[in-house]
């Protein structure tokens, strides 16, 4: 069921529509949400799908834009803005009006057609695009007061990692690579796909990218080098010549 309907004018707050339609889906579910232009399927019979889900819900959000209470459209019959608000009045749904940009000021009666003058009276909510996470999760939250069915259907966060579990990403490395911490059961066998150069699979160092160096004296240069290398030789002191041995 569409708990959650948005009534919204074309070319005055269907921006805002779109985005509390996105971010209300991914709060409480896809099938939380209804707006028109996502939600009826092609061929479907318009008018019939708007007022079916229209009465089915338990909350309406009037998206009110710049432009959205001195409209000519708002004050004839057959504007579809108007009858869907005055069908959830009808029917008893709560209708939270949802100011579109701060530019919007708060509903006047004396603004609205007499038949709408009753929004003005209501509690409205207001999104600005410099605070949209905010007023975005303000208005989820004052939609959990209206429906409390909407905590049932609230998306729960990402898993977290479980303690202890270590995840670790090489750059460079070609095929596949996997890190795991603890097994339990049987381990069938071991699977090495796709990888070139030498890794490591028993105990002791494991090099990756790096140079392994062994024995005195070896030396490594990292980079550019520029004005070559040079090895300074000092001879070993001969005791021998001072005397110093039978």
């Amino acid at each position: 069921m569409h708990e959650i309907f948005i009534n919204y004018r074309t070319g005055d707050g269907d921006h805002l529509a779109a985005t509390l339609d996105e971010a209300l889906r991914h709060r409480f579910g896809d099938d939380a949400v209804f707006r028109d232009g996502r939600s009826i399927r092609a061929g479907a019979e318009y008018p019939h799908e708007l007022l079916t889900h229209l009465r089915r819900s338990q909350a309406v959000l009037v998206v009110i834009g710049p432009q959205w209470a001195t409209t000519v459209e708002l004050r004839r019959e057959d504007d579809w803005v108007r009858r869907e608000i005055l069908e959830a009045r009808a029917c008893r749904i709560p209708v939270v009006p949802v100011l579109a940009d701060p530019s919007v000021r708060w509903l006047r009666r004396e603004l609205l057609p007499s038949e709408l003058a009753w929004l003005a009276e209501l509690q409205a909510a207001r999104y600005t695009p410099y605070h949209s996470a905010r007023d975005l999760a303000l208005i989820g939250d004052a939609l959990l007061d209206l429906v409390p069915a909407l905590d049932r259907a609230e998306q729960p966060p990402a898993d977290e990692p479980a303690a202890g579990t270590s995840n670790s990403t090489t750059g460079g490395r070609h095929g596949t690579v996997v890190q795991g911490r603890d097994f339990g059961g049987d381990v069938a066998g071991t699977i090495y796909k796709g990888n070139t150069g030498p890794f490591n699979t028993g105990p002791g160092d494991q090099y990756v990218n790096a140079p392994r160096l062994s024995g005195d004296g070896a030396t490594y240069v990292a980079g550019d080098s520029h004005g070559g290398v040079r090895h300074v030789f000092r001879r070993e002191r001969d005791s021998r010549r001072d005397g110093n041995t039978p």
